[in-house]
């Protein structure tokens, strides 16, 4: 099976961009993770979507022989400009605050990746302090995005930085001996910039996209709505390219998560998102990289409104109905739990011979 073999993100330029070459997953290595699902002793397909999910990490890693032991969060961290404008409870300092707790594996992520056998990488990717944080990998493009009500949050070689960071991530991490990674972020006012960029991707008004965030009141909600809008109207981005989109009114979590998604393609790595963040990210990944989504797996049902047009836009059936909406990449963590408990039936292998009974056919 052909992948991208060596790191390919040194001085990228929106033309290079446009040579990467996603190769396609291996379908008959799927096709034979089935079979082997179909000879454990139970009945035919009764795992039901986790069965589809191995299936499907089979494909991406080429082999029916499957590995997930090994696994880890890399959670963007970043600040965004736009909280300017009143579109959170919280401030910036937050950010930086959740990062630390992150280094210190205090976080919330930290306390479940624990529970579930996971590293979790913090990256500073554009939290706004100059300092760096010890225990968060330092890659900052910058200190915060700009405020995207009032100019481009980003220019085109940020964004560009940070999707190279995030691919740069993914390579590090396959080299570490990862054999399945989660996207998780921390950034005061994602939820305004995920919002923003999956209005603009899909052509959507931002009523359909925005919800409450970490829980603004009415009025906050509505200046939300209105600082997306406008906007999105003064870019004119509904039929902008994805990497206008991200740099306008993105973030470098976001960019950098998109990175993410775009290096488990390219690197054939299994990549399970999280809430509607990630999945922005992911949905602004596939529209730069075609074939990225093949290399992507869904946890849970987010709660803010973006998070099922964002599904269905991908393609994606998310397990987890919890009316989760904590971020950090906790719902991914969640899932590895459950792939985790699915992959101890696939790989002890009861068969219908060991329990000397007749097997299950499917019909």
């Amino acid at each position: 099976m052909e992948y991208s073999e060596r790191p390919v993100w040194n001085d990228y330029t929106q033309e290079e961009l446009g040579r990467l070459k996603v190769w396609p997953s291996d379908e008959e290595a799927g096709r034979r993770v089935l079979r082997s699902w179909d000879a454990v002793a139970k009945p035919i397909g009764s795992l039901g979507r986790l069965e589809a999910l191995t299936a499907q990490i089979g494909a991406i890693i080429g082999s029916d022989r499957i590995d997930i032991s090994r696994k880890a969060v890399i959670v963007m961290c970043a600040d965004n400009g736009v909280v300017e404008e009143g579109i959170s409870q919280s401030g910036q300092e937050v950010t930086c605050a959740v990062a630390r707790a992150m280094a210190e594996k205090k976080s919330s992520v930290c306390r479940m990746a624990q529970a579930a056998g996971a590293d979790v990488i913090p990256v500073d990717i554009g939290i706004n302090r100059r300092e760096p944080i010890p225990g968060v990998l330092d890659r900052k493009i910058r200190c915060g995005t700009k405020n995207f009500s009032r100019e481009p949050a980003m220019t085109e070689e940020e964004t560009i930085r940070a999707l190279a960071v995030g691919i740069d991530m993914v390579y590090a991490c396959k080299e570490a001996g990862y054999g399945i990674l989660a996207a998780g972020e921390m950034g005061i006012g994602n939820t305004t910039t995920s919002s923003a960029v999956t209005a603009a991707l899909t052509g959507c008004r931002a009523r359909e996209t925005v919800g409450r965030g970490a829980g603004l009141d009415d009025a906050g909600l509505e200046r939300k709505r209105r600082v997306i809008d406008g906007a999105i109207e003064k870019y004119n981005l509904r039929q902008a390219s994805p990497l206008r989109v991200l740099s306008a009114v993105g973030g470098l979590d976001i960019a950098g998560l998109a990175g993410v998604c775009m290096g488990g393609a390219l690197f054939h790595v299994p990549i399970v998102l999280d809430g509607v963040i990630t999945m922005a990210a992911a949905l602004a990944a596939d529209r730069i990289l075609p074939g990225t989504k093949a290399y992507l797996l869904p946890s849970h049902k987010g709660r803010e409104p973006a998070a099922k047009r964002l599904a269905e836009e991908l393609r994606l059936e998310p397990v987890i109905d919890a009316d989760l909406a904590l971020g950090e990449g906790t719902g991914a963590v969640m899932m590895f739990s459950l792939l985790d408990a699915a992959m101890s039936v696939y790989g002890g292998r009861t068969t219908f011979a060991d329990l000397q009974m007749e097997p299950y056919r499917r019909i």
